[in-house]
């Protein structure tokens, strides 16, 4: 019986740490993946630190917004300056750039300024497993 308790919980951590090892938990703190860098004027730089997809960018600002800010879900996040690739930095700011085209949309682009969405919809991609399973 002791052997059989003691094959149990050695197979429950080896099966946990191994799932956590290939991604397939929630990361709950998305800081991990990027930088945040507040800018004058209400304008933040977000630093890609792993993969520089889009959900990466906009996961990074708006779990700041939500949880460091203390924004509201509805508030709007929009690009000010579009991505640079040598660097693989996103500027987001919370009201609408100059000139930007700021009409809404289904897109998750950060090549485009103007592009928007609320601070929830931009958090949620923190629970994305696009994000977990590092491709």
């Amino acid at each position: 019986m002791r052997f059989c308790m003691i094959f149990t919980l050695l197979a429950f951590v080896t099966t946990s740490a191994w799932a956590q090892g290939v991604g397939f938990g929630y990361k709950l703190r998305p800081s991990f993946r990027t930088q945040i860098t507040p800018l004058n004027d209400g304008i933040y730089e977000v630093k890609a630190l792993g993969s520089s997809a889009p959900v990466n960018y906009w996961c990074g600002i708006g779990d700041y917004a939500i949880r460091t800010l203390g924004l509201s879900n509805s508030q709007r996040i929009y690009i000010y300056r579009a991505y640079e690739p040598g660097v693989r930095t996103v500027q987001f700011s919370f009201s609408p750039p100059p000139g930007g085209e700021t009409s809404s949309g289904y897109s998750i682009t950060v090549r485009k300024v103007g592009a928007n969405m609320s601070a929830a919809s931009a958090q949620n991609y923190c629970f994305d497993n696009f994000i977990d399973m590092g491709i």
